[in-house]
C-alpha cells in the first residue's frame, strides 16, 4: 500500500474518532440534562409537597345511588388519609381510603342533583417526606332524572323526564303494563297477557334491547323490587294454575338482570317453618340480606346467600329501610319501632306531635331512622278531617311538607335518593275516580306531585305513577 493511500486511511479514522467522541460528549450531555431536569422535577415534588395529576368521578352516578367514588391521582405515593382530613361541601356522608398515589373517596349516600360540590383534602403527605400540601377538587352533580308510567289508550307507556316533566320521552310501550323498576343500567318491566299471566322484560335504560326473563312458570308477578346496588331484582311469584293440588303462591325470588349472567335464573328464597307464602319484602340496602312479612305476620331477615335466617318476632307492617341504613322501620302491635338489622336490636319510632294527627304511614329518610317522613291524618271519629305529609324529627317535632285537598287521596309516598324531594301520589276526585282492571289496579287518574321536602314548595305534578324513586309499588 502506498504511503498516501496509507495517509489517507489515517486521516479518516482521525476524524471518525473525533466525531465519535463528539456524540459520546452530546450524549452525556443530554443524559445529564435530563438526569438534571428530573432531578430538579423530584426535588422541587419533594418541595411542593403532593399534587393533584388526575380527577376521576361520575357525578351523575351519585345523583342516583349510594357508593360513587371521587379518586384523586397524585405525584407522590401518599401516607394514609384520615377521614378529618377531608372536608365536603355542601356536607355529604363518605368513607376514604388511600393507596399509592390515589386517594378514593366513597359517597355513602347519593348526592343532591344540580349541585356544586367541593372536596377539600388537608395536610396531604407524601411517603418520602417533605411538605404537608392541600388538595381541592370541585364537580357539579346534574339535573335529576326519572321514570314514570302511565296506563290508559291502546297502550301504557314508561316515560323518562326530568322532575319538571318537561321533554318527558317515551322509552318503553305495550297493551298492558302492571309495574316496572330501574336500576342503574335496566328497566325491569312486568307486563301481562290477556289472561293477565304476567312476562317479565328487561331492556337497557333507554328502553332498547328488550329480552325476556326466564319465571318460574306460567304465572303472576307482583312487589318487584330491586337492590339499592348491582342488577338484582326480586318479587313475588303465584302460579296460574294453583288450586287444591297446590303450586306456588306468593313465593319470592331474584334474578339478574345482567345479559348472560349466570344468575339470571330466578332463585327462591326459602326458609323454614312457619308460613312459606310472603305478604310484603325489602332488600336491605348494601347486603346480600332480605326482610320479608310472612303471610302469617312472622317478620324474617334471610340471606339471598343461603344463611341461616333470623326470626324478628311478628309485624303487621314493614314500613321501610332507609338508603345507607340497616335500620327498618316495621309497625309491630304495639306501635312502630326502628330494628337495627344488623344487631337485631329495636327502639320505638318517636311519636308525632299528637296535635299533627294519627300516622297512617312513614317513609324512611336516607341515612337513618331518626328522621322520618309521615303522612297524618286528623279524624273526627272515622271522618277524615284533612291529610299532610310532614318531615318528623327524632323529638317528635313536625313539619308540614304537603296537604292533600280534601277531595283527593294519597296513595303512595316516597322519596328522591338524596331524599332532597318527596313524590305523593295522588287520586283527584277520589269519589267518582273509578278504578282500573289490572292486577294492580289503581284509579284511572292518578298525579305524582314532587315537592322539595327542604322548602315543602311543589315543583311540579307529573301524569303518572310508579316513579322510579320507589322501593315498591303502591299498595291499595
Amino acid at each position: 500500500m502506498s504511503t498516501d493511500r496509507r495517509a489517507g486511511v489515517s486521516r479518516r479514522a482521525r476524524t471518525q474518532e473525533r466525531r465519535s467522541r463528539r456524540f459520546v460528549v452530546a450524549m452525556a450531555a443530554v443524559i445529564g440534562a435530563l438526569a438534571l431536569v428530573g432531578g430538579a422535577s423530584g426535588v422541587l415534588t419533594t418541595v411542593q409537597g403532593p399534587r393533584a395529576t388526575a380527577t376521576s368521578v361520575d357525578p351523575g352516578a351519585g345523583t342516583e345511588s349510594a357508593g360513587s367514588r371521587l379518586i384523586v391521582t397524585t405525584t407522590q405515593s401518599l401516607e394514609e388519609i384520615d377521614p378529618a382530613q377531608v372536608h365536603i361541601a355542601p356536607a355529604a356522608d363518605f368513607t376514604v381510603d388511600t393507596s399509592g398515589r390515589q386517594i378514593g373517596i366513597r359517597f355513602t349516600l347519593p348526592l343532591r342533583d344540580e349541585t356544586d360540590y367541593t372536596v377539600r383534602i388537608d395536610g396531604v403527605q407524601g411517603l418520602g417526606g417533605g411538605p404537608a400540601a392541600t388538595i381541592e377538587e370541585s364537580f357539579s352533580t346534574p339535573a335529576l332524572e326519572t321514570y314514570i308510567l302511565q296506563r290508559g289508550g291502546d297502550e301504557d307507556t314508561i316515560f323518562r323526564t326530568g322532575i319538571d316533566g318537561e321533554n318527558a320521552v317515551p322509552v318503553f310501550a305495550d297493551p298492558h303494563i302492571e309495574d316496572f323498576r330501574a336500576t342503574s343500567t335496566h328497566l325491569a318491566i312486568v307486563t301481562a297477557d290477556d289472561e293477565g299471566v304476567s312476562t317479565l322484560i328487561v331492556t337497557d335504560r333507554d328502553g332498547e334491547g328488550a329480552r325476556e326473563l326466564g319465571l318460574p312458570g306460567r304465572g303472576f308477578v307482583t312487589n318487584l323490587q330491586t337492590a339499592d346496588r348491582g342488577d338484582l331484582i326480586g318479587y313475588t311469584y303465584t302460579d296460574a294454575g294453583i288450586g287444591s293440588a297446590g303450586g306456588l303462591e306468593s313465593a319470592l325470588f331474584t334474578a339478574s338482570l345482567a345479559d348472560g349472567s349466570a344468575d339470571d335464573e330466578p332463585t327462591q328464597l326459602q326458609f323454614a317453618g312457619g308460613d312459606a307464602r310472603v305478604d310484603d319484602w325489602r332488600f336491605v340496602p348494601g347486603t346480600d340480606a332480605v326482610l320479608l312479612l310472612g303471610f302469617d305476620g312472622a317478620l324474617t331477615l334471610v340471606s339471598a346467600a343461603g344463611g341461616e335466617p333470623v326470626s324478628l318476632g311478628n309485624a303487621i307492617t314493614i314500613d321501610g329501610i332507609a338508603r345507607g341504613s340497616t335500620e327498618a322501620i316495621v309497625q309491630r302491635a304495639t306501635g312502630l319501632v326502628a330494628i337495627d338489622l344488623a344487631t337485631a336490636e329495636e327502639r320505638p319510632l318517636s311519636a308525632a306531635d299528637a296535635a299533627a294527627g294519627e300516622t297512617q304511614s312513614v317513609t324512611a329518610l336516607p341515612g337513618n331512622a331518626d328522621e322520618t317522613l309521615r303522612v297524618l291524618s286528623r279524624l273526627d271519629g272515622f271522618t277524615v278531617l284533612s291529610t299532610t305529609a310532614a318531615v318528623v324529627g327524632a323529638d317528635g317535632a313536625t313539619r308540614d311538607v304537603f296537604t292533600v285537598a280534601p277531595d283527593d287521596l294519597l296513595l303512595h309516598t316516597c322519596v328522591s335518593p338524596s331524599s332532597r324531594y318527596a313524590a305523593f301520589l295522588i287520586a283527584p276526585d277520589a269519589v267518582s275516580n273509578s278504578y282500573d282492571a289490572y292486577a294492580l289496579p289503581l284509579p284511572e287518574r292518578v298525579q305524582t306531585h314532587i315537592v322539595d321536602l327542604g322548602t315543602g314548595e311543589e315543583v311540579s305534578a307529573l301524569t303518572g305513577f310508579d316513579i322510579s324513586w320507589c322501593q315498591s309499588a303502591p299498595r291499595p
